[in-house]
């Protein structure tokens, strides 16, 4: 009997802290950190590939963790998170913080002495970015959107310094891509969102009014930048002209969908705008891999 309860125990454990990882939302930085350094990189080493990974898994976890210790009585208050390991009890505050700093010093180490100092600072900057500058910011306005957006868009650029160990218009580009994406992708997840972000506090989309015609305007003026900034990769050299067509392509049906949430200025198609941006950004990424391989 006391050796199924200790099972049960350990198995219940071991689920509150993968829940705290957020596994989904990190695998997708992972895989975007993984393209950025793959696209770096002349010749793919499968082990320093899977180090990166695991290092990239270890900075968002750290970064997700301090976002959860910071919220977690904001978190009881949203049907989205009020079961997330710290509101709901499942995981104490010190248990949180000690995986947490576990996380952190796991990928300072592997991108400070496997890699390259640089790598390790940007890391080093996107989590405290994420944790302690972005976080306390989502009650205060839209602003935390443009903050947030710095981090989120460095592991791409993170994969590609630390291949190879200097910046420069490539990792540059990278960034700007995925940064911009943001904008669209985190508002249209705001505007699905919204009740549940008021009974927080927070307020991330773009007008004052909320959910009206001018959030989708401004949702869709960021996502124009994307058009232009699309063909930048293949003028650098970094990926041929089949990556660049495919990206124009699914960046215009990309816009489309926000010119359709300005038409219908209502949650549907918002969340129509949300799927469109889980698939935009890997299809872009994959084709601008696909064509240099």
């Amino acid at each position: 009997m006391n050796l199924i309860v200790s099972e049960n125990f350990f198995a219940q454990k071991f689920r509150s802290y993968f829940d705290l990882t957020k596994f989904r939302l990190s695998s997708t930085v992972v895989f975007s950190s993984a393209i950025g350094f793959t696209l770096a990189s002349d010749k793919i080493i499968w082990s320093k590939l899977l180090l990166f990974s695991i290092a990239a898994f270890a900075t968002t976890v750290a970064a997700n963790i301090i976002n959860q210790i910071i919220e977690r009585n904001l978190d009881k208050l949203m049907t989205r998170t009020e079961n997330r390991p710290l509101p709901s009890g499942r995981l104490s505050v010190m248990e949180a913080a000690v995986f947490g700093w576990i996380m952190a010093a796991i990928a300072m180490y592997i991108l400070f002495y496997e890699f390259n100092y640089k790598a390790g600072l940007l890391a080093l900057l996107s989590m405290v970015l994420y944790g302690f500058v972005y976080t306390p910011l989502k009650r205060v306005g839209p602003i935390a959107v443009a903050v947030g957006a710095l981090p989120g868009a460095f592991p791409p650029m993170i994969g590609w310094v630390a291949a190879v160990n200097h910046f420069g218009l490539e990792p540059g580009i990278l960034f700007a891509i995925q940064f911009f994406w943001q904008f669209p992708h985190f508002w249209a997840i705001a505007w699905v969102l919204n009740d549940d972000y008021t009974k927080a506090g927070f307020r991330l989309l773009p007008s004052s009014g909320g959910q009206n015609l001018n959030s989708a305007i401004q949702i869709m003026i960021y996502t124009l930048f994307l058009l232009p900034l699309c063909w930048v990769p293949y003028y650098l050299g970094m990926t041929g002209i089949n990556s660049a067509v495919i990206a124009m392509v699914f960046g215009i049906l990309f816009l489309a969908q926000t010119f359709h949430l300005m038409r219908k200025v209502d949650r549907k198609a918002a969340l129509q705008l949300m799927f469109g941006s889980f698939i935009y950004l890997p299809v872009v990424q994959i084709a601008y891999l696909l064509d240099k391989l």
